[in-house]
């Protein structure tokens, strides 16, 4: 008997596929928004800002023939410190074990150094099949499109091309199933109704985070990390979050919170119907703003945070 949400191999379709599909790209060209618009759903938390995912994230797409396991990264780019670095160490392992790989670019813009850098490292895994998803194609005319997506296409042997905006929905069916098509004949890996891997700690942390950036200012939001220090139900409906907010100065403390802890309800009551919608229940979060002068320079301080740098970098 298949366990539940798991299909036992002679129920499953004899060209089923499946395998795991590593979004790579340079900062803020729209992997996470991608990502969610394929699961229909945020996963991923999703801003203007730069660098806004940190962590890997599995997003996970099943269906009748195939299921897509999608990785979103951090957005490689030249680190300035620690935390930097682990986020372009996440990404670039989430190279060699992909079975697929979509190279995201924002199409709007000609190739910069940091898209030649990871088209540099994607041609050392040449034999994997690298898709060129030539994003945000909404913010173009034709003519333009079509020197930019020339300058992308010679940066590298790609298996396939496709012209989207993750923003809009453009041609995302199309990427979907050059996807599909190039991932191996496989078993589902996780059951049916799983979306994630990631737990709904995390997940409520991200969620806090991200309304963070959306309403704080640009210096502040770099700087500011976010732990879940109690997830419990109380009583039924109801489950209780208290999570701290870190920042590396006093006077980015004084800003999280704003005149008479404005900002910081601002952040909070946005972030708890965000939760709320997730986990479909009621939730009382309670939010405080601490200091931790310079963590994202300190070894200790990333391990507290969940972002421990490996200890030997991988060389791809």
């Amino acid at each position: 008997m298949a366990s539940e949400g798991l299909l036992i191999p002679e129920e499953l379709p004899p060209d089923h596929r499946s395998g795991y599909v590593s979004v790579i790209g340079r900062p803020n060209v729209g992997k996470s928004t991608l990502m969610n618009a394929f699961l229909g759903q945020k996963i991923a938390i999703v801003s203007e800002k730069l660098q806004t995912t940190r962590n890997r994230i599995l997003g996970i797409l099943t269906r009748p023939d195939a299921q897509v396991i999608f990785v979103d990264t951090p957005g490689i780019h030249k680190p300035l410190h620690k935390l930097g670095e682990f986020m372009v160490e996440t990404a670039k392992r989430a190279i060699p074990d992909a079975d697929v790989i979509c190279f995201v670019v924002d199409v709007s813009t000609w190739p910069t150094d940091e898209d030649k850098q990871i088209a540099g490292l994607l041609d050392s895994v040449r034999a994997k099949p690298i898709i060129l998803v030539l994003n945000k194609v909404d913010l173009l005319n034709a003519e333009d499109l079509a020197s930019h997506a020339q300058a992308y296409r010679a940066l590298g042997n790609f298996a396939a091309e496709y012209a989207t905006s993750a923003l809009h929905g453009d041609n995302l069916d199309a990427l979907l199933a050059g996807i599909v098509a190039h991932l191996p004949v496989g078993p589902r890996y996780y059951p049916e109704e799983q979306i994630t891997d990631q737990m709904e700690r995390f997940l409520a942390a991200e969620l806090i985070r991200g309304q963070a950036l959306r309403a704080l200012r640009q210096e502040v939001p770099y700087a500011l990390a976010v732990v879940v220090e109690q997830f419990q139900e109380r009583r039924e409906g109801v489950v209780y979050i208290e999570a701290n907010i870190y920042v590396e100065k006093e006077s980015q403390k004084k800003i999280v919170i704003g005149r008479g802890g404005s900002m910081l309800k601002q952040i909070g009551q946005a972030a708890r119907r965000e939760i709320e919608a997730m986990l479909e229940a009621r939730v009382y979060l309670e939010l405080w703003v601490k200091v931790r002068e310079g963590w994202r320079k300190k070894d200790k301080e990333l391990r507290q945070f969940g972002y421990a740098l490996p200890s030997k970098k991988m060389e791809v």
